[in-house]
């Protein structure tokens, strides 16, 4: 079996985080039933590869190795895979001087993102906080729609769990 073997560990062990990756982000993103699915399957790779790993693991300790960078290989395109499925929703905050605020909201809402303004107060200038709901998949372009409009602005980013109402982000 030779190279094969390691061959094997290497790509299943990728395969087998990366199906991690996802469960756990879909479990959390409150589709537990599709999760599960995935867990079930993940299980039986993980079984199937530790196995083939431990089996004379004393013997041939490059099995060891290339379970390990299977492991390291597999959060690392567990996570590109999770950023392009981009499931839920994503709270933005972009905080402009008051003056350039009106004219940014008109701006982001016609590129089609719904937005909420509030009013604060800067160390030397009033300021808008705009508040946006929007899918993970739209916080790339929405980022980049700001920073072409103004540089200058704040912008955070944080994931949310589903939300219910709201201007485009009704969840069924």
């Amino acid at each position: 079996m030779g190279i094969w073997l390691y061959v094997f560990i290497v790509f299943a062990k990728i395969f087998e985080v990366s199906l991690t990756t996802v469960r756990i982000m879909f479990i959390t993103k409150g589709e537990k039933k599709l999760g599960a699915i995935i867990g079930f399957f993940e299980v039986i790779i993980w079984i199937y590869v530790a196995g083939s790993v431990l089996k004379d693991v004393m013997s041939d300790p490059f099995k060891v190795i290339a379970y390990a960078l299977g492991f390291a290989l597999g959060n690392y395109f567990g996570s590109i895979v999770e950023a392009k499925i981009g499931l839920g929703l994503s709270k933005v905050e972009v905080i402009v001087k008051e003056e350039d605020g009106k004219e940014l909201v008109d701006y982001i809402r016609d590129k089609g993102f719904a937005v909420t303004v509030l009013e604060g107060n800067g160390k030397n200038f009033r300021r808008n906080i705009l508040v946006m709901y929007i899918a993970r998949k739209k916080v790339l372009k929405l980022i980049e729609e700001v920073k072409e409009f103004q540089e200058n602005s704040v912008i955070t980013v944080s994931d949310t769990k589903p939300i219910y109402g709201g201007y485009g982000t009704l969840r069924k």
